[in-house]
């Protein structure tokens, strides 16, 4: 098995007598898209400053390809490419201008890596434009590209489709998910886009008041066939209620005269007839797969304010 990318070890953070950060562990693999979120104040941001080194970590490590970023920071650092909301660059330079710029700074990196990461971000009509005509889908683009030019281990993307958009949030994601299977690179993608989240992520890290609430894997097909979220219009609502209760085992909200619960889908059929044989009257039943937002309020509280 290949080393983990990225290991977070009872990661702590104190400001004065408070804790920011409680203890955090967790895993990101190569070649993986992660979704790191939370409500505003639940310390993605102080988690993300550790990561990258910008601020010291009070306890605990984090290790990058197996180099601790305490005691080896400057090789744990050569593993990282990182944008922290919008990337800066030159306005009155041209994309490669900026890109070779940047090339010079970092050794290694040669003139062919630079026209690798143009091509791997899509960027190479544009390329001898000025950055100033950019749109901000290209910008991003261009920042991930220099990012990318040390062929980091992890890639952290602080809010990347931020302004963005539909057409840029959508090209930004088909880029991330394509930079992850090409070079093998895992991506840390820190959004209260949760939509975006869920379509470009292959797991996520839930963050409350600086401890890790739950980690998620998105496409775990299996269980996103057995639970849905069900809504059944019936009267008399509270008596059924009541029946899937003691009948079923079911915790139901009535909500309008309808029930709304989340279970398997393969299960309707038996609640149907179950309430049917207690003379409650079925109208409709509606399902829908219960998405990373619902969950996400289930796991952080809907009325949650940081």
């Amino acid at each position: 098995m290949s080393e983990p990318a990225m290991q977070l070890l009872d990661v702590k953070k104190n400001i004065g007598s408070k804790q920011i950060i409680k203890g955090i562990s967790f895993t990101i693999n190569q070649g993986e898209v992660f979704g790191f979120i939370g409500p505003n104040g639940a310390g993605k941001t102080t988690t993300i400053r550790m990561m990258v080194g910008l601020m010291n970590l009070s306890d605990g490590d984090i290790r990058i390809m197996g180099n601790s970023i305490k005691s080896d920071y400057k090789q744990a650092a050569r593993e990282i490419g990182a944008i922290v909301e919008n990337p800066e660059m030159y306005p009155f330079m041209s994309g490669k201008q900026n890109l070779l710029h940047y090339a010079r700074m970092i050794p290694g990196v040669t003139k062919e890596r630079v026209h690798e990461v143009i091509s791997l971000v899509g960027l190479e009509k544009p390329i001898n434009d000025k950055v100033g005509k950019y749109s901000l889908g290209m910008r991003q683009r261009l920042g991930i590209a220099q990012a990318l030019l040390h062929k980091p281990s992890v890639l952290i993307l602080d809010e990347p489709t931020n302004g963005l958009d539909p057409a840029g949030i959508r090209e930004i994601r088909t880029y991330i998910r394509s930079l992850a299977e090409k070079e093998n690179v895992a991506v840390i993608i820190s959004s209260h886009l949760l939509s975006e989240i869920e379509q470009m992520c292959d797991r996520i890290g839930i963050i409350k008041n600086g401890e890790l609430i739950a980690i998620q894997d998105v496409h775990d097909t299996q269980a996103e066939k057995q639970i849905s979220q069900i809504l059944m219009e019936v009267t008399p609502a509270e008596k059924a209620c009541e029946l899937l209760k003691s009948q079923h085992d079911i915790e139901s909200a009535v909500k309008g005269g309808a029930l709304l619960f989340q279970n398997e889908k393969e299960l309707i059929p038996q609640l149907i007839k179950t309430l049917v044989e207690h003379d409650i009257s079925v109208f409709q039943v509606s399902v829908t797969k219960a998405s990373l937002e619902d969950k996400f309020f289930d796991l952080i509280g809907e009325n949650t304010i940081e």
